[in-house]
């Protein structure tokens, strides 16, 4: 009986599971491949709601000479034309800062203590002209007609006045005009029109009341080198508050008669007192309290 070869077909059968698993090799290598890990997330970051800014109160400048003088032209017209102004009065309650220039040309010569209670600054050489005395007395206007028809007898104790000098001149500064050499002699200023009236409560402080005390200021030289006097005069500076007249009005105006500028002035809580420099140099200032 012949032998059967058996190996051939073991072979056979090796090679055919050889190829399968070669094949299934193939096929998981070319098949799908897993997905790469995601990216982690980016964090984008919060933007803050917007912050509405507080918003600060207005803070109302002070009136300067050009605003008291505005103010008071507009009263003179209105007291000319026999109108009554109505409503409340947007100064009363305003604070002030006023620069009046005085002692614009040379200085006076003379005694400073001369000085009469009117209200205005001045500069005065020493005899011995090596020091200037500025001074200003505040004007006594308790009893003038201004202040007594107002109705505030009652209300004000003192009325201490101050002249507002040149209301034509809203400036600051000196005037540039010089005198006309064809005009023999000094000139003779103009009547004042336009003041402050430092008004004093009855039964109130009197600290700062001067009953007819000057503030005073003398001006020495440096060193051994001789006093000049500056070419742009020296600045008074009024501080302090609008508080106006019974009845509300900031100014109260008068004149004699239709042909004359009416006289108008501003009732004031007065808080400092100060004389500087034409370059705003401080020199000597007195303080309410």
């Amino acid at each position: 009986m012949p032998r059967l070869n058996v190996f051939p077909l073991h072979r056979r059968k090796l090679g055919a599971v050889v190829v399968m698993a070669a094949t299934g090799l193939l096929l998981a290598q070319c098949g799908p491949k897993d997905p790469a890990p995601a990216a982690p997330p980016v964090e984008v970051p919060e933007v803050p709601a917007a912050v509405t800014p507080p918003v600060l109160p207005s803070v109302t400048p002070p009136l300067t000479r050009a605003d008291i003088l505005a103010a008071a032209a507009r009263a003179a017209s209105a007291y000319a034309a026999g109108e009554t102004p109505s409503g409340s009065d947007p100064l009363v309650g305003r604070p002030f800062a006023v620069r009046l220039a005085f002692a614009c040309g040379e200085p006076a010569t003379g005694s400073a203590e001369a000085a009469t209670a009117d209200g205005l600054a001045r500069a005065t050489w020493a005899p011995d002209h090596k020091s200037i005395r500025l001074s200003l007395t505040p004007g006594d206007w308790a009893d003038s007609a201004l202040i007594a028809g107002a109705g505030a007898e009652a209300a004000w104790e003192t009325v201490e006045g101050f002249w507002v000098p040149r209301p034509w001149l809203a400036s600051d500064a000196c005037p540039a005009v010089g005198r006309d050499p064809l005009q023999g002699g000094a000139s003779i200023p103009s009547a004042q029109t336009v003041g402050l009236a430092a008004v004093f409560a009855t039964g109130g402080s009197r600290l700062a009341q001067r009953n007819g005390r000057a503030y005073r200021y003398t001006v020495r030289a440096e060193g051994d080198q001789p006093l000049v006097a500056p070419t742009g005069g020296y600045r008074l500076v009024l501080e302090g508050r609008v508080v106006g007249f019974p009845g509300g009005r900031a100014i109260r105006c008068r004149a004699s008669g239709p042909d004359q500028r009416p006289v108008c002035i501003a009732a004031i809580q007065l808080d400092r007192v100060a004389f500087e420099s034409a370059d705003g140099e401080a020199l000597g200032e007195w303080r309410k309290g």
